[in-house]
């Protein structure tokens, strides 16, 4: 298993954290000894909304080789909306198995046209922004259809990670993992 985390100047780092951490643990837990994972941008170092430098491990890699690919929210996202180049690359993760967003992610997956005909959520904001790229903007935190997992406000990333951890290996090593965060 092989997890592609896109990282973009002005995200959110709880977006990309609060999902990070529990699915990390399904590996240093050994649920899923496999488990690797990259981060992932257009250059090789990008900053969060509050500056924090992250170094980035691949640039612009051919996101078909990976079975997840999760693109968190923030600012940052508004203008990558119309950055061709960013959203061509995006466009390579559109036969993986799992695409994953959280917040305003979703608006860069609609964007590259990877939610069209889907039901998708998004930050509560976004709504209306959204919505010319999916089927239905459903006003809900966590929302599937078929490969693709979408979810609401910042705070979602945390129930997000751990919904991703049931599906990829079952109700009792998410609780597992739930539980090894204390998270009630």
């Amino acid at each position: 298993m092989r997890i592609a985390y896109i990282l973009y100047d002005d995200h959110t780092l709880l977006d990309f954290v609060g999902f990070y951490d529990p699915v990390s643990r399904l590996h240093s837990q050994g649920f899923l000894p496999d488990l690797a994972w990259h981060l992932c941008g257009t250059k090789a170092t990008i900053h969060d909304n509050f500056r924090l430098h992250i170094a980035i491990d691949r640039v612009t890699p051919n996101l078909a080789a990976y079975d997840l690919v999760y693109v968190p929210g923030g600012f940052g996202s508004r203008v990558l909306q119309q950055d061709e180049e960013f959203l061509t690359w995006l466009r390579t993760a559109g036969g993986v198995r799992h695409l994953v967003s959280v917040c305003t992610g979703s608006l860069l997956l609609g964007a590259a046209g990877l939610l069209t005909g889907k039901r998708a959520t998004t930050h509560f904001n976004a709504y209306d922004t959204l919505a010319p790229y999916v089927a239905e903007v459903v006003h809900e935190r966590i929302v599937t259809d078929g490969n693709c997992i979408t979810g609401g406000a910042v705070a979602t990333s945390l129930d997000l990670g751990l919904h991703v951890c049931e599906l990829l290996v079952g109700k009792d090593a998410a609780a597992a993992v739930r539980h090894s965060m204390n998270y009630a």
